[in-house]
């Protein structure tokens, strides 16, 4: 009975205070006993090997009372750590029992807070062995160790991982909270792209999108269509990653069109490998072409690519004698020729031999063209096959070669554009009128010399069907000293205003007044008055329209019902419009966007201004 009582008792009474400063430290008496004396077992084992070896068991019996020595040393070592050992428990216990004096008694839990803390394990000493909360691997314990979920510690690796997923964490808090922010920004510039979604993505144009947000890893497109690959390349271009990784997915063999808009990280290897790579290529439109030099150029003509339609922009480094070669020999198959942004080449010299090698042009582009004067205008005068002009010369130029060449390509022309011909009078639209009879684009724009009665004889009695694009950008008077203008209205004005769309409203498409502050708030009115429709309107530009106030931008959604972009900027009378829905109205802040009407919805601009009935 006693001896079941022996084995089976397990109650223990309270442990010392040295006991559980090991106990909590790692260290164990028992082990620290165990060890010593297995050394000293194999010390003594190995010493009576020695003296069996060498016939001196004398030697043995004379090292015991040293060891005993040694062992006594040890011993009062011991103990003096022991009782530096109690002394530390007894301050901290001390220092613990005042700070719990300190603190008021919570009955909501930090009583059963200090219990917990009480039976909880305290954390390793640096220096010391412990198990990773993770991992659960052994490891050193340092003053840089991390703290793991769960209070315990973390090793190097683990704590690293934890570190990058903390980071990980905080970027997509931060791009959480910056969503609205970033969606606001998206929506926006797609209204100036003139983009309004009702709704969710396309599925198409949302795989257009994942392709061009991993382009990167993109290896080849396969059978896309051209139109998809088209719209690709413009919005690589946009993001600016049109680099020599990701030419080669836009080329192919049987490749006969290519547009890039925006080449400024290609260099000249690039360029001759879109030959190379597309042999049969007759359609080239690159913009920010920096690097488009000579050498391309004399690729293009030793392999004779055939070369009809030639967009380039910025190419400033060709030069004038290669140019020339080029229009010589590879002239005669042009007929399509876009330059723009050439500062240093492309002089009145090199220009004749343009239009002398190039007989079969129908589109001519010349713009920001910084040496082309009189000479060139004289000059296109003898391509009587031009449908499409469109010309922005930095050199003056005088008002009558600029009429003797409307008067010599006007009949055939298609479309026409003047930009930032300063000199030009009524003289030149009175030629438009008179010898242009089938335009569908005019552009005329930054003069201050016509007159707002120029205008209208040029929309009056004119034998042209109808406009779909007309921009009169910045025609108006420019004096300081009289800011209001003359007495007569020097500029596109109201007579010409009613004139234009007297004449082009029912088939016009794109209307584009920007800066023309001489038109009164009455044309306004009367051209959108609410019960004129201009069915065929859907894009306009107003901005700097001084008298445009909230009653005309409602007469404007009132008169054209397809309507998908406004452009208003600078209209400071313009508050709290209703916007129609499918509308992006621009540069107006305050304007309340994307109201849904049911049922349609019915403006008295007149006397409710802006009311909604």
């Amino acid at each position: 009975m006693s001896g079941r009582r022996t084995s089976n008792n397990r109650i223990r009474g309270p442990q010392s205070a040295l006991t559980d400063f090991l106990a909590a430290n790692n260290i164990s008496a028992a082990q620290i006993s165990a060890d010593y004396e297995r050394r000293r077992r194999e010390a003594h084992d190995q010493a009576q090997q020695e003296a069996a070896a060498n016939g001196t068991i004398a030697e043995e019996e004379e090292q015991l009372p040293d060891e005993r020595e040694e062992t006594a040393l040890q011993k009062k070592k011991r103990k003096r750590a022991e009782e530096r050992a109690r002394e530390k428990i007894k301050e901290t216990k001390n220092s613990s029992k005042k700070s719990k004096k300190s603190k008021k008694s919570d009955p909501d839990g930090e009583d059963s807070d200090a219990a917990f803390d009480m039976y909880s394990k305290s954390k390793p000493l640096p220096g010391q062995l412990e198990n990773c909360e993770k991992c659960e691997k052994r490891f050193t314990v340092t003053p840089y160790s991390k703290t793991g979920p769960e209070g315990g510690l973390l090793c190097t690796k683990c704590s690293k991982e934890q570190e990058l997923q903390k980071k990980k964490d905080a970027k997509a808090t931060a791009k959480k909270q910056a969503g609205p922010r970033e969606k606001r920004r998206q929506t926006e510039s797609q209204k100036l792209d003139g983009i309004v979604l009702n709704g969710a993505v396309s599925l198409q144009d949302l795989c257009i999108r994942t392709i061009a947000n991993n382009i990167h890893d993109v290896e080849e497109f396969g059978d896309l269509p051209q139109k998809f690959i088209k719209r690709l390349g413009h919005i690589l271009s946009k993001k600016r990653v049109i680099t020599p990784r990701t030419l080669p997915l836009f080329l192919y063999p049987d490749l006969e069109t290519l547009d890039m808009t925006d080449c400024g990280k290609l260099e000249v290897e690039d360029y001759i490998k879109i030959f190379s790579f597309a042999p049969k290529l007759h359609t080239l439109s690159l913009t920010q072409a920096g690097q488009f030099k000579d050498e391309v150029l004399d690729y293009i003509m030793e392999r004779d690519v055939p070369m009809k339609h030639l967009k380039l922009y910025a190419a400033n480094l060709i030069t004038n004698d290669k140019w020339i070669k080029f229009f010589t020999k590879c002239g005669h198959r042009l007929e399509s020729l876009q330059l723009r942004d050439l500062d240093y080449s492309l002089d009145d010299h090199v220009f004749m031999h343009l239009v002398r090698g190039c007989p079969n042009l129908r589109r001519l582009k010349m713009k920001m063209c910084w040496r082309l004067g009189d000479l060139a205008l004289g000059a296109i005068q003898e391509l009587k096959s031009l449908e499409h002009l469109s010309l922005q010369f930095k050199q003056a130029t005088t008002a009558e070669n600029l009429s003797e060449m409307i008067t010599a390509i006007g009949p055939n022309l298609r479309t026409l554009s003047l930009e930032n011909f300063h000199d030009a009078d009524d003289s030149v639209l009175k030629a438009i009128n008179t010898h242009c009879t089938q335009l569908a684009k005019l552009r005329f724009t930054n003069n201050d010399l016509c007159t707002d009665t120029g205008y209208h004889e040029l929309f009056t009695n004119w034998a042209n069907p109808p406009l779909t694009f007309v921009d009169f950008s910045s025609n108006r008077s420019v004096d300081y000293n009289n800011p209001d203008g003359t007495e007569e209205a020097i500029g596109f004005g109201t007579t010409g205003f009613e004139a234009l769309m007297a004449h082009s409203g029912s088939r016009l498409e794109v209307l584009m007044i920007p800066s023309c502050r001489h038109i009164a708030r009455e044309g306004l009115e009367h051209v959108f008055d609410g019960h004129k429709q201009y069915s065929a309107l859907t894009t306009a530009d107003i901005s700097f329209v001084r008298k445009t106030d909230t009653a005309i931008v409602a007469g404007i959604f009132k008169s054209c019902p397809r309507m998908t972009k406004l452009t208003a900027f600078g209209c400071f009378s313009v508050s709290d419009v209703m916007v129609p829905k499918g509308v992006a109205l621009i540069g107006v802040p305050n304007a309340q966007d994307s109201i849904i009407q049911e049922g349609g919805y019915d403006f008295d601009v007149i006397s409710a201004g802006f009311g909604l009935l």
